[in-house]
């Protein structure tokens, strides 16, 4: 089983200020932070530089995984687009002066359907937006809205917009809450998953009545993580796996410890799933 570089989204410790999440990362042993778009520009807002901010995640060790999100995009129309534009490459640009590769490009929210052809068409365009900053916007579902609920929506997208640098991100959370399941991970190509979010999701409330707020520690819920890591070691992915919980319990406890829970419990669910893929190999027919 390959050893993937474990990374911190800091949903997972929100109420901690920027400066705190990324000390909390470095100090509890992850190679690499997840940032969002609205701690840079409160960070901005305060007076200080995006480049300031790069110097001291580089000082900590940490690698920026991808900055979290763009929006609006999608299905903009007219004068609509253009805005969403304008602030997608404002975006774009704080991703860039942080040192991130990659950027989450998120389904607009309240879109009450998925026009295929009109979303690949506009991430077409935000790749291209994205060349010029040397950042890949990535294609993301998300199981609990009603237009890309689902992997396989994401990927249609991802197709059509026929860009080289295309992607999607993946999420076992909204692979099993929007009802794709995990047996689509080997028609994969390594190269379409620009970052690979990590989490569990608990037995109860009912599967799709669940939200972010649910999801719990790797290994705490009923995922099949294991399987899910085999496949991504099948296809050759070797990228991030970031610890992503939105869980307000967990915000009102030690945040330190809170990461350092959740990454000693990454590590167990990676090392279960080398050791039953090597029992599965060895075990006889």
């Amino acid at each position: 089983m390959r050893q993937w570089s474990l990374c911190l989204n800091t949903s997972t410790i929100r109420p901690a200020g920027l400066l705190e999440k990324i000390d909390i990362a470095a100090r509890t042993g992850y190679s690499a932070i997840e940032l969002w778009t609205e701690e840079l520009t409160r960070f901005e807002q305060s007076g200080r530089s995006l480049a300031e901010l790069r110097r001291i995640l580089e000082d900590s060790g940490l690698a920026v995984a991808s900055v979290i999100t763009l929006t609006d995009w999608m299905q903009s129309r007219g004068f609509h687009k253009e805005a969403a534009f304008r602030e997608a490459r404002r975006r774009l640009g704080q991703a860039e002066a942080v040192g991130a590769a990659r950027m989450v490009a998120s389904p607009v929210p309240d879109a009450p359907h998925l026009d295929i052809p009109l979303a690949a068409a506009r991430y077409r365009e935000l790749l291209e937006e994205g060349q010029a900053f040397g950042v890949r916007p990535a294609m993301e579902f998300l199981g609990f809205q009603h237009n890309v609920f689902q992997m396989e929506q994401a990927l249609a997208v991802v197709l059509q917009a026929d860009h080289p640098h295309g992607c999607l991100v993946l999420d076992p959370f909204h692979l099993y809450r929007g009802g794709s399941g995990f047996g689509g991970i080997r028609d994969l190509s390594s190269s379409t998953i620009a970052v690979c979010h990590f989490n569990d999701a608990p037995a109860s409330p009912p599967r799709f009545e669940q939200t972010d707020a649910d999801r719990v520690y790797p290994g705490d819920g009923v995922l099949p993580l294991e399987s899910f890591l085999r496949d991504l070691d099948a296809i050759g992915y070797g990228g991030f796996l970031s610890l992503e919980l939105f869980n307000p319990r967990y915000w009102t406890q030690d945040l330190a410890e809170v990461a350092g829970t959740g990454r000693r419990k990454t590590e167990a669910v990676i090392r279960s799933a080398g050791e039953t893929g090597l029992d599965s190999r060895t075990a006889p027919s």
